[in-house]
């Protein structure tokens, strides 16, 4: 299927490894042309030579949104944002949570997007099929024990994509949320890991019971997500915004 992406002018945030790299290498595939930050310079290194690419730390605000504006440039405008930048946040009680901590997640899953949007406005409203793509998480729709900083910020994405979606229409830029459960790949793990830790069982344990909950038992591969956002950023997706779009196995309890 042609997705008419080709020569499309994108932004991927934490786009070096992960969903942001299968996001990246989706567009590319696609014909797009490309741009990328991430906080790690080593996964950096190992993107194609003509993706334009900084190191940024997302909760930088004077970085960030310096790399948005130049990115902007490089590009010659802009067609679609993917705010992709994220962290897992701390594994712990609430009254064990160290606000530091909690800051620190609200910054990089919920601020930085704030931050993006802002920067990129302006590019959109001038493209002729202009999209936003936030991540947010099946944690953003259901309750979360032990993680209750990133819940709340997958949350509040919800309700940034939600308003941005009523903001923007008349400017034509759709907006939405996606919203991944349990995807492959070393985060989920470390997430696993942390739990089974805190709670003191085991992994599988704690891996078993997470799929208790999904009606497919199997992890969600990044490349699912990549694709439900191309499909977004596509003009086949030029009348769906203001969603919040699971891709989480039909996921009905975290635990």
């Amino acid at each position: 299927m042609n997705l008419e992406l080709k020569g499309a002018k994108v932004i991927v945030t934490a786009g070096a490894a992960g969903i942001g790299r299968a996001i990246l290498e989706r567009f590319l595939a696609e014909g797009a042309v490309v741009a990328t930050c991430d906080i790690d310079a080593e996964a950096l290194k190992t993107l194609p030579g003509h993706v334009y690419s900084e190191r940024v730390d997302v909760a930088d605000e004077t970085a960030f949104t310096g790399f948005i504006d130049r990115a902007i440039d490089r590009l010659g405008g802009l067609d679609c944002l993917v705010n992709n930048a994220g962290i897992a946040g701390p594994t712990a009680p609430v009254d064990k949570v160290d606000l530091a901590d909690w800051r620190r997640t609200i910054d990089v899953v919920l601020t930085s997007q704030f931050l993006a949007v802002s920067h990129a406005v302006a590019a959109l409203r001038k493209s002729k099929n202009p999209s936003i793509a936030n991540l947010s998480s099946v944690a953003g729709r259901l309750g979360f024990a032990l993680r209750t900083p990133y819940a709340a910020a997958k949350w509040g994405v919800i309700g940034l994509s939600k308003s941005l979606a009523v903001e923007l229409g008349p400017d034509n830029i759709r907006v939405n949320a996606i919203l991944p459960g349990l995807v492959a790949g070393d985060r989920q793990r470390r997430v696993l890991e942390a739990k089974a830790q805190q709670r003191g069982i085991s992994y599988k344990e704690v891996e078993a019971e997470a799929f208790r909950y999904t009606s497919i038992k199997e992890y969600v591969p990044p490349e699912a997500i990549a694709d439900q956002i191309l499909f977004l950023a596509s003009p086949l997706g030029r009348f769906v915004s203001g969603q919040a779009l699971s891709v989480c196995g039909d996921t009905k309890m975290l635990a």
